[in-house]
C-alpha cells in the first residue's frame, strides 16, 4: 500500500460550496488542531489536536471530485485549525489534486513549521494569510505565538513567488485606529507578490459556540467593529499601498 494511502489527516468538516475562501467557488477541508490562542477566535471547537474525523487523502480527493463540476473556476481551499500543522497530508493532498488539475489554496495563519511548510508550499497555488496582528507583542499577548514565525513563512512564499491574499480582522480597541494602516502597508510592500487585502469586521457569532464548550470568549464585551470605522481604514490603508482593499 503506498504511503499516499496509509497517510490520514484529522479533519475537523467539509465544506462543499464555498464563496469566500479563494477564487471562484471553493470546496474547504477545515483541518483539525491549532496552536494559536487568537483572543477574536470563532472556531475554539478546531484547537484540539486530538479530535477530529480521520480520512485518507483519496478519501478527501475522491469527495471533492464528486463535486468538480462546480470547481471549473475555482478549486480546493484547506483551512483549519492551522492546515500547517498537518503538512505531510496537506502536501499530498495538494500534489492529488494538482494531478487532477485542480486550483489549491491554503488557507492559513502562517505559522512557519520550516521543512513541512516548504513541502506544502511547493504544490500550493495561492496563500491566504490571515495576519492577525501587526508586532511581535501583539502576536504574543493575542495569540500566544512568535511574529517571527509568520514572517518567516510569508518570506517563504515571495520567494517563490506564490500569489499571496493578506486578510486581517479589524477589533475595536485593539487595531482600528487609521494610523495602524501605516505598519500594515509597511509589511504589505515587503511583498510583492500580495494580489489581494481582505480586512474584515470582528463579529461575536462564535458566542453560543462558547458557551456550549463551556469556555469564556476573552472578546465578549468588546462591540462589533462599525462598518463605518472599516470604510476609513480601508480609504486610508489604499491611500498608503495602492492596493484595492476589500472590506
Amino acid at each position: 500500500m503506498s504511503e499516499e494511502k496509509k497517510m490520514k489527516g484529522k479533519i475537523h468538516s467539509f465544506q462543499s460550496m464555498g464563496a469566500v475562501d479563494g477564487p471562484g467557488l471553493r470546496y474547504v477541508v477545515f483541518m483539525q488542531g491549532c496552536p494559536l490562542r487568537c483572543v477574536y477566535c470563532h472556531n475554539p471547537d478546531t484547537w484540539d489536536t486530538e479530535t477530529g474525523n480521520q480520512f485518507s487523502v483519496e478519501e478527501v480527493v475522491q469527495k471533492i471530485l464528486r463535486c468538480r463540476s462546480y470547481l471549473k473556476r475555482g478549486g480546493v481551499t484547506v483551512s483549519g485549525g492551522e492546515p500547517l500543522l498537518q503538512p505531510d497530508f496537506v502536501a499530498e493532498l495538494f500534489a492529488r489534486l494538482r494531478e487532477e488539475g485542480i486550483h489549491t489554496a491554503l488557507d492559513t495563519s502562517g505559522i512557519d513549521t520550516e521543512a513541512g511548510t516548504d513541502r506544502v508550499l511547493n504544490v500550493t497555488d495561492l496563500v491566504l494569510a490571515d495576519l492577525k496582528f501587526l508586532t511581535a507583542e501583539e502576536y504574543r499577548e493575542n495569540c500566544g505565538v512568535d511574529f517571527n514565525r509568520v514572517l518567516a513563512f510569508l518570506d517563504k512564499t515571495r520567494e517563490r513567488g506564490i500569489p499571496l491574499w493578506i486578510r486581517q480582522v479589524i477589533v475595536p480597541g485593539l487595531n482600528d485606529r487609521p494610523e495602524r494602516m501605516e505598519l500594515l502597508a509597511r509589511i504589505l510592500k515587503a511583498y510583492p507578490n500580495v494580489e489581494r487585502v481582505e480586512l474584515l469586521p470582528f463579529r461575536k457569532l462564535c458566542l453560543e459556540k462558547y458557551g456550549r464548550m463551556g469556555i469564556p470568549f476573552p472578546l465578549a464585551g468588546t462591540p462589533e467593529m462599525e462598518m463605518e470605522g472599516m470604510y476609513i481604514l480601508k480609504e486610508e490603508l489604499e491611500r498608503q499601498t495602492g492596493f484595492r482593499v476589500v472590506v
